[in-house]
């Protein structure tokens, strides 16, 4: 009971957290530089694929009800439909990817640094896989230019995200699973 009431806030902590990073947004384009993504990666490297899951389906279905949780304080299902909504929905594959690379059941399978890292630039990888070829089809661009407006210029940033995310996860993990497994 008490594992569920945390994991829980944790999710929701999360949800948050997603949200806010869509508010730190950078127009450059049909695709804005955001922290969503930055936010997304985090929740499956510190709380595992299924928790992680439920916090970006939570956060999806705010802002397609209206909420002001996408890039710019938007919402809507429309942008489900616009440039971004490649890159939205490639949120669930990328946490459930993300975290079952981070966080196997057979720990042995590698150093955790390696596992880490292969984790993000794999949930990485999953986001820019379904929102690139989205962006091309929502614009009508081709793909060399789809993946100039939504791939190249992200590079450097996504890099610096998984730099970050190395840090906080290797600083965090510890501290959250104990908080999630905690006994009462």
């Amino acid at each position: 009971m008490t594992y569920n009431i945390r994991a829980t806030v944790a999710a929701a902590g999360f949800t948050a957290l997603i949200a806010i990073g869509a508010y730190i947004s950078i127009p450059i384009g049909p695709v804005p530089v955001v922290l969503q993504n930055f936010f997304v990666l985090l929740s499956a490297l510190l709380l595992g694929s299924k928790i992680a899951l439920s916090s970006v389906f939570v956060y999806l279905f705010l802002g397609a009800l209206g909420l002001p949780v996408f890039a710019g304080g938007t919402g809507g299902i429309a942008h489900f439909f616009g440039p971004t909504g490649g890159y939205l929905l490639s949120y669930l594959p990328a946490v459930v990817v993300t975290g079952l690379i981070a966080r196997p059941k057979n720990r042995a399978l590698s150093p955790r640094i390696i596992r880490t890292i292969a984790a993000l630039l794999a949930g990485t990888a999953c986001i820019y896989l379904l929102g690139v070829p989205w962006l091309k089809f929502s614009t009508q661009m081709g793909w060399s230019a789809a993946v100039t407006a939504g791939l190249l210029p992200f590079l450097p940033g996504d890099l610096l995200k998984v730099v970050v995310a190395l840090l906080i996860g290797r600083g965090f993990a510890a501290r959250l699973d104990e908080f999630l497994h905690a006994e009462q």
